[in-house]
């Protein structure tokens, strides 16, 4: 991929739409709980305690991820302050980094062409527009994996390049892989390339100095945290890590099981439309060139790997299937160039899941945008029952009254591109459906995540935002949450006692303690701690108060 590469118009174009992409708006709404709250917070602590080797939450050490992405958002930070556009910038960055990768991988196997329309099949896919738009680990740790799985990829195939700098490249990313996010990356990698071995019916082609190499440079550069731990002595936080990721895959995490097909339904709907693209491509025949043909079944076998493994695995969580992305585009892209090229057709069968996805994402964000017009019909005949999601719809989302066009324009631009085509001008539709869901994905995260996000989690925000730093303690009772540390932004505490809800309920506190729950543990609360001022409730949260003496 590296292999001397030539400038093109193609680079500029994909370096401009990847910034458009993924840069605006990022700070547009707050941060969600809990994942990228959590890391931005983890970040924040750092600068203010200085610690920059551990990872902490509440200032302690959080021996659940290790420190790269925190890093990269230290440095955001660092640049635009702490606030929600510098805990995304890392991502919105891997952004136009994936877009180019794919393209010179693209580029590298078949042509410019296909390296450009992979690119664009993985950018105007759902979500992976989304996840370079969040702040979570995953975008980097896919695309260090996907970079070591690549190099280890054109190792063992028939391509002219410097084997040694390969084999290094592979080391060096899985490497940073593993100081990203942990040693589930390794797992993806040996075992996607142990399947291909079986699959190909190949034996292990290492040499001895490029394995030898390949470990030294993996070890350095995935271990440097690690060691660095050991050196200061803290061998727990290791031994916990490792505990911690073998309950993961082990136990299912509280509040994140899921039925077996969990991870094949998100791919499907949350990778619209490569997903629809990439369905012959997992089963038909080609007429491609060796490398391309090469590619697809270590593309294969690397998507099969990846399911599997997390269909295995008890938590069942969004993005862990998300490494999926990179080979579902790539076979996306395979039958887009065919169609594009007039040697296939787009067939009735993915014409009628293209229109008729097209019609449940359009018809699901109409009813959304018409919520406050619905919640009392709603309410009346109570079709929701849960107290706290009833609470939630009585926020003020302050909607415009046309969000709903969005959904129209993504709709359009895949009828004009079933109707069209299959005719001679085939790249006019094309890039009809390519710019319809660039319109759709930026009307949803500008028009419509905010929204959602008043629904949710909105009122408890703006309840942590209002209270003054430092001159009260503010804690959560009934549920997990982040946000009262960011957006509190607690500073460090003067005792450990700061941090334990015994205390702040019954111990001698030197400030007012706020507490907020849900509406769904209210009763609850009030009577067993029957201390507690209610000062207030909104949109199925409640706020107390405990006075200091």
């Amino acid at each position: 991929m590296f292999a001397k590469i030539k400038f093109d118009k193609n680079v500029l174009f994909l370096m401009l739409v990847a910034a458009l992409f993924f840069i605006p708006f990022n700070g547009g709404v707050h941060l969600f709980d809990w994942d990228e709250i959590n890391f931005a917070e983890s970040a924040r602590e750092m600068i203010v305690s200085g610690n920059y080797l551990d990872v902490q939450i509440d200032y302690k050490v959080f021996w659940e991820k290790p420190p790269l992405f925190i890093w990269m958002q230290v440095v955001s930070m660092k640049l635009f302050g702490v606030n929600e556009f510098a805990a995304r910038f890392p991502n919105a960055v891997c952004g136009i980094v994936v877009l180019l990768m794919l393209y010179f991988s693209g580029r590298r196997v078949y042509n410019q062409r296909f390296g450009l329309i992979w690119s664009l099949c993985y950018a105007c896919s759902l979500l992976p527009f989304f996840y370079f738009k969040s702040g979570i680990i995953d975008p980097w740790f896919n695309a260090f994996i996907f970079l070591s799985f690549w190099f280890l990829l054109l190792y063992s195939g028939k391509f002219k390049a410097n084997k040694l700098l390969l084999i290094f490249l592979s080391a060096l990313f899985l490497g940073l892989a593993v100081l990203t996010k942990g040693p589930v990356a390794i797992l993806i990698v040996l075992l996607s390339y142990m399947a291909i071995l079986v699959v190909q019916r190949a034996r292990v082609y290492f040499k001895i100095m490029h394995l030898l190499l390949f470990i030294v440079v993996f070890a350095m550069v995935g271990g440097l945290w690690f060691i660095l731990q050991m050196l200061n002595g803290n061998l727990d936080v290791i031994r916990d890590f490792i505990d911690y990721q073998i309950r993961l895959f082990s136990t299912e995490d509280a509040g994140h099981g899921g039925f077996v097909l969990y991870h094949v339904v998100v791919l499907f709907f949350g990778v619209f439309p490569a997903s629809i693209f990439a369905l012959r491509g997992f089963f038909r025949s080609y007429d491609h060139p060796d490398p391309v043909l090469f590619v697809r079944q270590w593309m294969i076998v690397l998507f099969l790997v990846v399911l599997i493994l997390f269909t295995i695995v008890e938590t069942k969580i969004l993005h862990y299937s998300s490494m999926c992305y990179f080979p579902l585009s790539f076979l996306a892209a395979l039958q887009v160039y065919r169609i594009t090229g007039k040697k296939d057709k787009l067939q009735i069968f993915e014409k009628i899941v293209l229109i008729s996805m097209g019609v449940v994402y359009t018809v699901g964000l109409v009813v959304f945008s018409q919520i406050e017009r619905l919640r009392n019909f709603i309410i009346d005949k109570n079709l929701i029952n849960d107290q706290f999601a009833m609470a939630n719809l009585q926020a003020d989302a302050n909607w415009l009254g046309f969000e709903w066009i969005v959904a129209l324009l993504l709709l359009g631009g895949i009828l004009f591109y079933v109707i069209r085509i299959n005719s001679e001008k085939r790249i006019v539709p094309t890039i009809a459906l390519a710019a319809s869901l660039a319109m759709f994905h930026f009307g949803a995260m500008v028009l419509f995540v905010p929204r959602a996000e008043a629904y949710t989690q909105h009122a408890a925000i703006a309840f942590f935002k209002s209270l003054p730093q430092h001159d009260c303690y503010v804690k959560t009772l009934g549920y997990k949450s982040y946000a009262e540390l960011y957006y509190f932004e607690k500073p460090m505490p003067s005792h450990d006692s700061v941090s334990n809800t015994n205390w702040l309920l019954y111990g001698n506190i030197d400030k007012p303690a706020y507490f907020i729950s849900k509406n769904t543990k209210k009763e609850e609360i009030v009577n067993e701690f029957p201390f507690l001022q209610i000062i207030g409730e909104k949109n199925g949260f409640v706020f107390y108060l405990r006075e200091n003496e």
